[in-house]
């Protein structure tokens, strides 16, 4: 008797472990919502283009952690196995995602009479971007971390900067939706037009093409797919950037870009936060 018990519980044990090694994956990859409709409906309350309402995020405070939670969730192995425009999207909107969480827990950001203007900058918070940590894709990662060790170096596409928003004035402006993988490419294209439509993003004037200091932070950034779309002489980075704007830039822009008479000068960054108005704020 003793040993017909045992060689049932042996055999139960192996159909359970069978079982157990057969069941389908339930983990990130499957579960996690690339959709991200959460994140999505509260892009859509806050989100004044080109400005953000950080006063009405102020009140949606557990909606915005609901959405870091999710990000926090899945692990880094599960974020491997995604498609390149999954882990594009995701990151994407991760900085995104942290940058909201920033400037919230600063808000309403007000340096003191001494500190380097503007009063209202991102820059008045010590260390946004290379010492507060958050928990993305199990692991504790800086905004430069997203920033310049994820999304620049393993995918190079340039187009992230027009995704990535540093909440302020002078920055590509924070998308009304979510960045996801279906649509990656046509939100990228998107987000490059809205920006270089912009006099914040390029400005002719005769045959002066004056384009954001963003192009000259990470000019080279746009040289391996850029270049051979601008004029034909000239410096790699200024070619690429003239690329970039006979690509996306509107028409009068893109003319002057491809003329090759174009001479390519910086625009004065406003680091302003991209809140709205105070007689817009809810």
């Amino acid at each position: 008797m003793r040993l017909q018990l045992i060689g049932v519980f042996m055999v139960t044990a192996l159909v359970a472990g069978v079982a157990g090694s057969s069941r389908p994956h339930t983990g990130g990859a499957l579960a996690f919502d690339h959709t991200y409709a959460a994140y999505g409906a509260l892009l859509k309350t806050v989100v004044r283009e080109p400005r953000v309402d950080y006063a009405v995020l102020k009140t949606r405070d557990a909606d915005l952690r609901s959405v870091e939670a999710q990000l926090g969730g899945v692990t880094s192995a599960e974020v491997a196995q995604w498609t390149r425009e999954e882990q594009i999207a995701f990151w994407s909107n991760a900085y995104n995602v942290f940058t909201l969480r920033a400037i919230l827990d600063h808000y309403p950001i007000r340096g003191s009479f001494f500190s380097l203007g503007p009063r209202n900058s991102i820059r008045q918070i010590s260390g946004v971007w290379d010492t507060l940590k958050w928990t993305v894709a199990g692991r504790q990662v800086t905004l430069d971390d997203i920033e310049h060790k994820i999304l620049r170096p393993t995918f190079q596409e340039p187009l992230v900067h027009f995704a990535v928003n540093c909440a302020s004035v002078s920055c590509p402006i924070l998308a009304a939706e979510p960045y996801r993988a279906p649509v990656l490419r046509q939100q990228l294209e998107t987000a490059a037009r809205k920006y270089l439509a912009s006099p914040l993003g390029v400005v002719v004037q005769g045959t002066t093409v004056s384009v954001s200091s963003i192009f000259k932070w990470y000019g080279d950034d746009f040289i391996a797919q850029y270049r051979d779309r601008g004029p034909a002489r000239g410096a790699d980075v200024d070619r690429a950037i003239l690329g970039v704007i006979a690509t996306y830039g509107p028409e009068a822009a893109a003319t002057v870009a491809r003329s090759g008479a174009a001479r390519v000068r910086f625009l004065d960054y406003d680091w302003s936060l991209n809140d709205v108005p105070a007689s817009g704020a809810r």
